[in-house]
């Protein structure tokens, strides 16, 4: 069964019927096969599935492209009718709201801050964008109703920061984090992907073959004797000012790695022209 709903009203109604365990996919919309993913891993766990597509206003900077962010609405609920045909017997709820008024009531104040995690990494040259993720992911935990959200491993920061804030507010909900959905040669799938031109294509793939390079030297090598080359490649790449970062943090806490560190995250976030892109590995280590 699908069904799409427009208004809270509308939701708030759907769930007095409902008593099934309920799967949650966030989303902006301008859906991919990385989305479809997490909506395929919903389906197959959860009776029903709710997958939220909204340009959250709150999360983009002044300069950003809130405005020209693809929306798709139509597109988007044909590949989910595709995606639910294959499981028998499980609902799929998309709520689009139809207004910001629907997930930010007027006279709406409130934001979550979940601290120093936010501050780095894409963080550090996007002020308040963490703030405005948690509070819209908030707000739809709680519209949902869900007991398991799925999130991608491309945007891991969020979603440390997601759980950090599950944990600090004692929410009752699951987070399933899935792998990275790759194109073939090696990209990140991500809805600005389509902003690229066939040279910046290419030139975008520095991202994933120089986080390829880091992951590779730290497998074969413990931290303390694979740091003067790692150190040397950070340098030398952020030489180049489409680098916006490149650093490796401990995985658990986005801290610097310690003796106490089990794995970590190599994290990376390169510009080509106008399109802003992020890429990570994890990596298990041994310390010394």
């Amino acid at each position: 069964m699908f069904k799409q709903i427009t208004t809270l009203t509308d939701l708030m109604q759907w769930h007095q019927d409902n008593a099934l365990e309920i799967g949650l996919v966030p989303t902006m919309g301008n859906l991919h096969a990385g989305h479809i993913s997490l909506v395929k891993a919903s389906l197959a766990q959860n009776p029903v599935t709710i997958v939220t597509i909204f340009v959250n206003p709150k999360q983009f900077g002044p300069n950003e492209d809130f405005d020209s962010y693809p929306r798709t609405l139509e597109a988007d609920c044909e590949l989910l009718k595709e995606a639910l045909a294959e499981f028998e017997n499980k609902q799929l709820i998309v709520y689009s709201p139809k207004s910001s008024d629907e997930i930010y009531p007027e006279g709406f104040q409130t934001a979550i801050s979940v601290g120093s995690m936010t501050e780095k990494l894409c963080g550090a040259d996007r002020p308040g964008h963490f703030d405005g993720v948690t509070t819209v992911v908030y707000r739809l935990f709680k519209i949902s109703r869900a007991n398991r959200a799925y999130f991608g491993q491309k945007d891991f920061q969020q979603v440390q920061v997601i759980r950090r804030m599950i944990k600090d507010l004692d929410l009752e909900i699951d987070l399933e984090m899935l792998p990275i959905s790759r194109d073939n040669d090696g990209l990140a799938r991500s809805s600005r992907n389509q902003y690229l031109s066939e040279d910046e294509r290419a030139q975008a793939l520095t991202l994933p073959r120089t986080l390829d390079l880091m992951t590779k030297i730290l497998s074969e090598n413990s931290w303390l004797n694979s740091g003067v080359e790692l150190n040397k490649i950070i340098e030398t790449t952020l030489v180049d000012s489409r680098w916006k970062y490149l650093e490796i943090l401990d995985a658990n806490l986005l801290e610097e790695v310690n003796e106490n560190t089990s794995e970590v995250v190599i994290a990376g976030a390169f510009k080509v022209g106008k399109t802003r892109l992020i890429d990570n590995r994890l990596v298990k280590i041994n310390y010394a």
